[in-house]
């Protein structure tokens, strides 16, 4: 129990002189740290390239760490990101010996009090020319400098929205020196890609790597080479949003054009619906083309919204052609025997089109058929029936006239009988007129509507044979624009 208590009291008593020997050295290392920081900076100045020799080439190291894409301004072609970027060079005047300052091996200074590299981001598209941001640098024993600087660059990207919304873009960020030419200051890169470890994911771009080149180039005002270091971003897009919202709509509302020829001539819909579709892919394309830039190439969507309106007025325009055989009454024409043979016997067959009325019933309507054609019958029975008694009565007529006549000049009797006969005779003779002359409109008027009825069925074949070639190219259209976006 004593040996517990007096563990306990020696602890409690190491624990404050421990507490004040550290407190002692961290103060000593700031002396130190203040020491070496004037000694340093009492000549030193920061506009001159550190280096003993001015023919020798200083080395800047760099690095890029792509933390986020801040936007992709397609119309504009800038590309906004969030970037890390760090430069490790050697100051030959900023060095000294670690164990003359109580073991001090670097110190942390404002990046402004030191010579930096005007290393500029070449493709910057920004209106905004100021330095960059005065972090801190790393300033090691051995001179080595480490300066990691945050930085918004908005750069100019080339984009090619051939392939919108299934494309993939490549966009170059090219660092080097502003003023600095390669015998005086080279760039190195410590990597060979830029460091995505770091990257917030996108919502709308994937990153599919962000390889760093090296160019040395000679440019026409100097002969002095200047070298830059080119990290070109890859980025594919991710098309769900643009499937869901552009494509899909589109699809479907081109799906409807199609159906204008089903329906029925005597709607009046038939017109309005194509109207209507032509002018709701007019709205899709007006918002593709305010987000893609006015260039020539056309992107892949607005291909598919301008080639599925030329349908879409192609078949308005057939609608209206159809409506009007569909109306054609008894003033029209008959309809030639070409189109009887090929679009009533063989296209009506093919398309499964029936008569004016008829259905797919073929057994109900052939019983039906059959009535009807021996009512036809029967109706022309009676009709001659009628007529030859009617003859047969006018032919009693006359022989009654002549006999009557006959005895009236014989015998001079029976004058008013005569008249009598005579006038019922004329009668008959009227009525038969009057039957023939209606007989003579029914016959007409139902010529002309088999006529129209004709005209009729060729209008629904036509209708029915227009609709499966647009279903079909419409198909057609939806598969290409898949397949080439794959």
């Amino acid at each position: 129990m004593k040996r517990n208590s007096l563990s306990f009291f020696y602890v409690s008593l190491w624990l404050p002189f421990t507490a004040v020997i550290l407190q002692a050295v961290d103060s000593a290392k700031g002396k130190y740290a203040h020491m070496l920081f004037n000694e340093l900076f009492e000549d030193y100045s920061n506009a001159l390239r550190p280096v003993e020799d001015t023919d020798k080439v200083l080395n800047v190291t760099l690095q890029i760490t792509l933390s986020q894409i801040k936007d992709m301004d397609e119309r504009n072609q800038i590309l906004s990101a969030y970037l890390w970027i760090r430069q490790s060079w050697y100051d030959a005047y900023l060095k000294w010996d670690k164990d003359e300052y109580d073991g001090l091996d670097s110190i942390r200074i404002p990046s402004n009090l030191v010579w930096r590299p005007d290393i500029v981001l070449y493709n910057k598209a920004d209106d905004d020319f100021s330095e960059p941001v005065n972090t801190n640098v790393v300033l090691r024993y051995d001179g080595k400098i480490t300066w990691d600087a945050p930085a918004i660059t908005k750069s100019s990207c080339v984009v090619d929205v051939s392939y919108f919304p299934f494309d993939s873009q490549q966009c170059n960020l090219t660092f080097g020196s502003w003023t600095y030419n390669g015998n005086q200051v080279d760039i190195i890169n410590s990597l060979d890609s830029g460091d995505l470890s770091d990257f917030v994911e996108d919502v709308e771009w994937e990153i599919h790597g962000m390889p760093a080149v090296k160019n040395v180039i000679t440019y026409g005002c100097c002969s002095e080479p200047y070298p830059d270091v080119t990290f070109t971003l890859i980025l594919k897009r991710k098309s769900s949003f643009y499937i869901f919202n552009l494509l899909l709509p589109c699809i479907l509302i081109s799906f409807l054009a199609p159906l204008g020829f089903y329906l029925p001539a005597d709607s009046g819909e038939k017109v309005s619906l194509g109207v209507t579709v032509l002018l709701a892919l007019t709205v899709f394309q007006l918002m593709v083309a305010e987000i893609m830039p006015p260039s020539e190439n056309v992107p892949l969507i607005g291909k598919y919204y301008i080639a599925t309106m030329t349908m879409i007025t192609a078949s308005t325009a057939l609608t209206i052609i159809i409506m009007n055989l569909h109306h054609c009454g008894s003033e029209a024409k008959p309809v030639p025997q070409w189109a009887r043979v090929v679009i009533l016997d063989y296209m009506s067959k093919i398309f499964f089109v029936y008569d004016v009325g008829e259905n797919c019933t073929s057994p109900k309507r052939e019983k039906e058929e059959e009535h009807k054609l021996e009512g036809d019958d029967g109706c022309q029975r009676r009709h001659k029936e009628v007529r030859s008694h009617l003859s047969n009565r006018n032919d009693d007529c006359d022989l009654k006239e002549k006999l009557n006549g006959n005895l009236s000049k014989s015998y001079g009797v029976h004058g008013e009988n005569v008249r009598e006969t005579v006038n019922c005779c004329a009668c008959y003779k009227m009525l038969i007129k009057n039957i023939e002359y209606i007989a003579n409109c029914v016959r007409d008027h139902k010529a002309n509507r088999a006529k129209g009825i004709e005209w009729k069925k060729v209008a629904k074949v036509m209708d029915r044979f227009f609709m499966w070639i647009f279903f079909i190219m419409v198909f057609f259209m939806s598969v290409l624009i898949i397949g080439k976006a794959a």
